[in-house]
């Protein structure tokens, strides 16, 4: 079974997140954090197998948690879910901080691929205009070995 910890300031966010990755076989929710620094107090409690995080959130941004989190357990896989994909230079500012992957909210198709990616060990760059682009299942975004 595979552990993925989610954090994002939205409830109703948090609660679809926990909905829809728990429906997938082989993942479970093993917890939840609102901002930052429980981000980071949850990562080193739970010693999850992949980390999903919002950028905007209270405390502690998505970049300064997801440094922190890389810093201390470099092995774990960390995925950026927000809403800023379109914003320049988010993806290399992700990169930077960390992460393994980004995708934007509202996009499920493309979180499922971006967690699946990032279990295989490669890593997971959407373009910026992923989330106003239809997904076409016969072409997938751009991966990163």
């Amino acid at each position: 079974m595979i552990r993925i910890l989610i954090a994002d300031d939205n409830a109703l966010m948090l609660r679809f997140l926990r909905d829809a990755l728990d429906r997938h076989p082989g993942w479970k929710v093993c917890g939840q954090a609102s901002n930052g620094l429980e981000a980071i107090s949850q990562a080193a409690e739970l010693n999850p197998d992949l980390m999903i995080l919002d950028l905007t959130m209270p405390r502690l941004n998505g970049f300064q948690a997801a440094r922190t989190i890389h810093t201390a357990a470099p092995d774990l896989p960390l995925l950026l879910f927000t809403h800023h994909l379109s914003q320049p230079l988010v993806e290399d500012e992700a990169r930077n901080s960390g992460f393994r992957g980004c995708v934007p909210k509202g996009s499920y198709p493309l979180l499922v691929a971006g967690i699946e990616c990032l279990l295989q060990g490669r890593t997971f760059f959407s373009s910026a205009h992923a989330s106003v682009v239809p997904v076409n299942e016969d072409r997938p975004p751009e991966i990163v070995e």
